[in-house]
């Protein structure tokens, strides 16, 4: 008797599905495909909802009841999450603020404590009721620090925490009557301001801080407006990834100008190791990742904006998928060099210059994968919703899935690489003659396009973006004509909507969308093909080089692309020129001579599962 599969690849944005039907005489039939929004972080129990749909939408396409299904194939579909920074190479102003961003290895106590800085020789004499923080000066033994704030406490003062000169937080806090969070090596413990309300905060070993590093949370401490803070918001990106710190608010001018720098990264291969200043632009960033590949881990420097980036993305997989942070690594570093727009001080009507910036997008894995769970989250819901004999198995490695879809596309063979273009990654797996197989995963991917736009053209809106990115642009000449990018004029019967009159519009599918800013269509084409090309083709490149025989790009003949990105107007375009000079022939795949780029995953879960039956696969 034959069985009814449905395979399932889930992504970073998008799960498809395709139903098949493997007859009892062998034979495959591909009967019906669907394709919904991922839910969740890709890899985890979240992703249920959307696997579930997907499923349902694919046997209704193909005809088939939930009680016939017998088997839902599911990709290894380890979590990533990328993140980006992008900070300006000139270093970033905070002013009206005071920020001592510290990471001790060994604060004391835990938690946060807001209050007004006073000296430890005035602690005597502070007023019953009033909410302190200490500040010790170098010199002063630790348990005449923890004798003096004991006395206050029992006196009424409340000290909420304490700022010290030596290396002595523990042992004050474990001679206390109420724990209070405590940070110690402060050198220039003479600079912190006294008389002025203040922040401390301590989170548990192996965590940071959460309120400090929350913009936010600063306003709520300071009691501040939005102007202020988006001032100090610096601070709070500098101060991510900290284990502790203290910020102190003091009156405007009272203080001068401190910078952040953007950071250096602590790249770890397999065998070498590299450091490397971000201020040194992508290339060197990217040549340092080259030289120490494959990579291992990255370390950004604690205090910049970097280290904060870097610290976000690895505690968020550590969040999302309930690992612990020790086992989060990060896999892959992508550099772009860039422009973003920075407010000129002392402008008078919002004036922006465009300075050099440097973006990152780094991606994470877990030690290990949690397919498992989510295949047995599947499998309980979709016995509720009616296909009561359906078992729910992980069903093979994403690349060598992908491989095996591409090759449904007609006019290839073997050997040959799939580049499978995503939203968050970018991957590639060269299948040989023999059918050994050989891929790479590499951070940045359509995501990072769409912020690259966001940013240099100063939009603030990622949806904009997206349009821009996908879609060609027009200058709506006059009410009834719009000239497109390319020189040509389309012409309508009907009036153009007034919003559209005289501005540049991104030509998106569901009508024409208005980009609200001053740069000229040329300038937008440019930076919209400058992104792509600093993502895409230089991600493709990296990839072929790290599966290509001896890294040699002549050793390839054909490249498939895969993927919803593979569906641009204009990327694969930007990757076959690349690509022309070494003899390759790319273009986009078509799977099972049906579906275009899209479905190669699930398609080839299918196809696999047939083998392993002894099945001949009939696309």
């Amino acid at each position: 008797m034959g069985l009814t599969v449905v395979g399932v690849d889930i992504g970073n944005s998008t799960t498809e599905a395709s139903a098949a039907a493997i007859e009892s005489d062998g034979s495959v039939r591909f009967l019906g495909a669907a394709l919904t929004a991922t839910t969740g972080i890709k890899g985890t129990p979240k992703n249920v909802d959307g696997v579930a749909d997907a499923v349902t939408r694919a046997l209704e396409a193909a005809g088939i009841p939930p009680a016939e299904l017998d088997v839902v194939l599911l990709n290894e579909a380890t979590p990533v999450i990328s993140g980006l920074a992008m900070e300006t190479i000139t270093e970033t102003i905070i002013t009206e603020s005071t920020m001592i961003g510290h990471d001790p290895r060994t604060p004391g106590g835990r938690g946060l404590g807001v209050g007004t800085t006073v000296a430890f020789d005035a602690l005597p004499e502070t007023d019953s009721g009033a909410e302190v923080i200490a500040v010790v000066p170098k010199g002063v033994d630790f348990e005449a620090v923890a004798a003096a704030i004991n006395a206050a406490t029992r006196r009424g003062v409340r000290v909420t925490g304490a700022i010290l000169g030596n290396d002595d937080a523990v042992l004050v806090v474990n001679r206390l009557d109420t724990r209070i969070p405590v940070i110690d090596e402060v050198s220039r413990i003479d600079a912190v301001p006294l008389g002025m309300l203040a922040a401390v905060e301590v989170a548990g070993p192996g965590q940071s801080i959460r309120t400090l590093s929350n913009a936010y949370g600063l306003a709520t401490i300071f009691s501040l407006d939005a102007a202020a803070t988006k001032v100090v918001s610096p601070v709070a990106r500098a101060l991510t990834g900290n284990r502790s710190a203290v910020v102190v608010r003091t009156p405007a001018g009272d203080v001068a100008d401190r910078t952040i720098p953007a950071g250096s990264l602590e790249l770890t291969g397999e065998r070498r190791r590299a450091s490397i200043d971000v201020s040194r632009g992508a290339v060197e960033i990217m040549a340092a990742v080259e030289r120490v590949s494959p990579l291992a881990d990255v370390i950004g420097e604690s205090g910049t904006n970097t280290g904060g980036m870097i610290s976000n993305v690895r505690q968020s997989m550590a969040d999302l998928s309930h690992h612990a942070a020790a086992d989060v690594r990060i896999q892959d570093l992508l550099a772009v060099d860039t422009f973003v727009p920075q407010e000129v001080r002392g402008g008078v009507a919002g004036e922006v210059a465009l300075e050099n910036a440097v973006a990152l997008a780094a991606m994470v894995r877990t030690k290990e994968s949690g397919m498992r769970a989510v295949a047995d989250a599947v499998r309980t819901r979709l016995r509720d919703s009616g296909a009561v004999r359906t078992d729910v198995e992980v069903g093979g490695v994403e690349a060598e899935m992908a491989v095996l879809g591409a090759l449904t596309t007609p006019g290839t063979d073997q050997p040959l690489v799939v580049l499978d273009l995503g939203g968050g990654s970018t991957d590639a797996a060269l299948i040989e003659s023999d059918g050994t197989i050989d891929a790479v995963h590499l951070a940045g991917a359509g995501d990072l396009v769409t912020k690259l736009i966001d940013a240099e053209l100063g939009l603030d809106n990622l949806e904009l973006a997206e349009d821009i990115k996908r879609y060609p642009l027009g200058k709506a000449e006059s009410f009834f004509h719009v000239r497109l990018e390319n020189g040509t004029v389309q012409f309508f019967e009907k009036a153009l909507p007034t919003t559209a009159f005289a501005r540049v519009v991104a030509l998106a599918e569901h009508g024409m969308t208005p980009i609200p800013t001053r740069h000229s269509l040329d300038r937008i084409r440019a930076v919209r093909r400058t992104a792509k090309e600093r993502v895409f083709v230089v991600n493709a490149l990296r990839a072929l080089r790290a599966i290509a025989p001896a890294g040699d790009l002549r050793q390839i003949d054909f490249v498939v692309l895969l993927g919803g990105c593979a569906l641009d107007f204009e990327i694969p375009e930007l990757i076959a020129d690349a690509l022309a000079p070494f003899g390759i022939v790319c273009g986009t795949g078509n799977v099972r001579g049906t579906e275009g780029p899209r479905n190669a995953v699930a398609s080839g879960l299918v196809a696999a599962h047939a083998q392993r039956l002894g099945a001949p696969v009939d696309a």
